[in-house]
């Protein structure tokens, strides 16, 4: 459907393509195109410490059968609760009764708009100026809705790595483990990536991309919802990772992980002649080896080459051909190789006479004629790239510089063990506590090749924060600016869930929150990235000059937004929307308006005070890439922008109405 929805938006008259997508909407009620399975209820998720209201759905806790209830009043620490069915429907014969707050937790169901905000639960700041990492903890589907308040149209590139459903890892559907002998569990587990693969979309950019890491189990069934959702023309590639193997195996070895990479537009990337490449593999190193030769030989170009030679022999388990075959250094320390000059298909207006510069004869031609053309040809001559031989009878060669031609298409298969990337991360934390993490190196290859420099990376499963450290690297590699928000849940593995039950904890409570993948690997890993200390104490590195935010997803009151009284809330979102640089707002309440030096957005509170804003603003020397105005009205959000500099009006959005309004529709989707 993305692709015919592709096709419907490119009909220029207005109404030829209602009448089109009319007519469409209308088939596809009486009929089901592509990947066809059980769509299942909407999920639900419990949200420990979140306040019981008059008409919220709770659910006791420890209640190990799920049973729903309604609120029917709540004050003073106590609610008072009736049973109700899968339809909200009070059970028959079911009473009110009465129980205290920690005795409940509030159950959100994916198909009821939320109004999120978001809490602070550390930082690092080692980056001056550079954008701040972002980590979310938080249901993924609603960090995702999250996030089309603040990045829809934003993000340069998604990369993530789901469950891959293979009927032995955990994985939860609706609050539940999800057993492997489930007979639902590829319709569940289809669902439950469907509602989120949608909202992925609406956030890349035209020019984006998703890239899903996938194993055997799901990868037929993720092709064709990627394909019904981002549309086949969009396929870009199935990148193939031969990770492990086992020689005792049946058939094959096995030990192969998939990324499907789909465009959010592959006809707009064309059209930017977008290009992926990748260093060959190697090169570094034989650069390293090149200097440290021409250093060692006193800049004498034959004995370096001969240094350099002995060197390459070294490194030639790494290098490809294409690297090795440079294998010579020049009068100015340059590594180039002698390649041939002749013509691949013989071509009349190639066929000419090259002069020897010694003998002043015809210089031996191979019957295609040369590679080069005679304008060329002069040019490189000029420059000292054509290599002659002691006469004429010797043909010519090219210099070829090897810094000239660094680059190479990335491959969509390789081999790489997967086995570092659990040392890696056993090396930082100081201990094995999280199963098959990524491999930061191989994130950071293909994030290299496809990511621009300042990119927006977003990962919504981010497990162990592999992506958020391959970002970080990668910047400190290249000088980079990219900015990762990455969204993990706390969840626990199933035998550690079970564990703390049978000891009487319960979701919520601190020991069991202790052991959730974001309080004991995700955050601990990267503080310890950017610091350079592990919780512990103890040193691991030297750090990374990066700025990072840790925060926690919340769940509003939408009166309370209404009225004012959630902005530390919701504070962090209009950061996130202005760009995630910078300060975030805070309210001073004797002020009308807020503009910090060090924050790239401002805040006017207060609609008499628009004037006064608005010279704040005229007068700020730094960067402003948006404005948030609160006002009851349009008309009076309307009378406090006219106030602003022109230059200034088109990032300006009104609160709290814009807010509660894109909550209120993508809760509906």
């Amino acid at each position: 459907m993305a692709y015919i929805d592709n096709l419907i938006e490119r009909i220029s008259d207005a109404n030829l393509r209602r009448q089109v997508a009319e007519e469409v909407a209308k088939l596809v009620e009486r009929k089901d195109f592509g990947l066809v399975f059980q769509r299942h209820l909407p999920e639900d998720l419990e949200t420990p410490g979140v306040r019981p209201r008059r008409g919220d759905t709770v659910r006791l806790r420890g209640d190990g059968e799920k049973r729903n209830f309604a609120v029917l009043s709540a004050r003073s620490g106590v609610a008072s609760i009736v049973a109700v069915d899968a339809s909200k429907r009070t059970v028959e014969g079911s009473e009110a009764e009465e129980r205290p707050f920690d005795q409940l937790v509030v159950v959100k169901d994916f198909d009821v708009p939320i109004y999120p905000g978001l809490r602070k639960v550390g930082e690092a700041k080692r980056g001056s100026e550079k954008p701040t990492q972002v980590v979310i903890e938080g249901e993924n589907y609603y960090a995702l809705e999250t996030l089309l308040y603040t990045h829809e149209g934003k993000v340069d590139v998604i990369y993530i790595d789901p469950p891959y459903n293979t009927g032995t890892d955990d994985w939860i559907y609706n609050d539940r483990f999800v057993s492997p002998t489930d007979a639902y569990r590829h319709s569940k587990w289809l669902s439950f990536m469907e509602r989120r693969l949608l909202h992925s979309r609406r956030l890349l950019k035209d020019t984006g991309v998703i890239v899903v890491a996938i194993g055997d189990d799901e990868h037929h069934r993720l092709r064709m919802l990627l394909d019904q959702i981002y549309g086949e023309s969009n396929f870009i590639a199935n990148v193939t990772w031969q990770g492990s193997g086992k020689n005792d195996a049946r058939y094959t070895a096995g030990g192969v992980d998939y990324m499907l990479v789909y465009a959010r537009s592959e006809s707009t990337l064309r059209e930017f002649d977008t290009r992926w490449k990748e260093p060959k593999p190697g090169l570094t190193e034989a650069m390293e080896a090149a200097r440290e030769a021409w250093r060692e030989s006193g800049h004498n170009a034959p004995e370096a080459t001969k240094l350099y030679r002995r060197a390459l022999r070294d490194l030639r388990d790494i290098l490809e051909p294409a690297v090795f075959r440079y294998d010579q250094l020049d009068e100015n320390g340059r590594v180039f190789q002698a390649d041939n000059m002749r013509s691949p298909n013989p071509r009349a207006n190639l066929q000419y006479d090259l002069l020897h510069p010694t003998t002043g004869k015809p210089v031996k031609m191979h019957p295609n004629g040369w590679r080069y053309g005679r304008e060329t040809m002069a040019e490189y001559l000029a420059n000292g790239r054509i290599l002659f031989g002691p006469d004429e009878t010797t043909s010519v060669r090219f210099k070829r510089y090897l810094d000239e031609v660094a680059d190479r298409v990335p491959y969509p298969t390789f081999i790489q063990s997967r086995m570092p990337g659990s040392k890696r991360l056993e090396q930082i934390l100081g201990d094995r506590r999280f199963p098959n993490p990524k491999d930061h190196e191989v994130l950071m290859r293909w994030l290299g090749a496809i990511a621009p420099s300042d990119a927006v990376i977003l990962d919504f499963f981010g497990g162990s924060g592999t992506t958020s450290e391959a970002v970080m690297r990668l910047n400190a590699q290249d000088g980079g600016r990219r900015q990762a928000i990455v969204i993990t849940n706390n969840e626990l593995a199933k035998s550690t869930a079970d564990e703390l039950s049978k000891a009487g904890l319960l979701p919520g409570d601190s020991e069991w929150e202790a052991e959730g993948v974001f309080q004991k690997v995700t955050k601990p890993r990267i503080e310890t990235i950017v610091t350079g200390k592990r919780a512990d104490g103890s040193e691991f590195s030297t750090g990374l000059d990066e700025n990072v935010v840790f925060f926690k997803l919340t769940y509003e009151d939408e009166n309370l937004v209404a009225l004012g009284r959630k902005f530390d809330a919701i504070a962090p979102l209009l950061w996130l929307k202005a760009g995630g640089r910078g300060e975030i707002v805070e309210r001073d309440e004797t002020m009308g308006w807020a503009l910090p030096d060090k924050a790239i957005y401002g805040v006017l509170f207060d609609v008499a005070s628009a004037r006064d804003f608005a010279d704040a603003v005229e007068a700020r020397d730094q960067e402003l890439t948006h404005l948030f105005v609160v006002a009851d009205s349009e008309s009076a959000f309307q009378t406090a922008v006219a106030y602003l500099p022109v230059e200034h009006r088109l990032n300006t959005t009104r609160l709290y109405s814009d807010y509660l309004h894109t909550f209120e529709i993508n809760g509906k989707d």
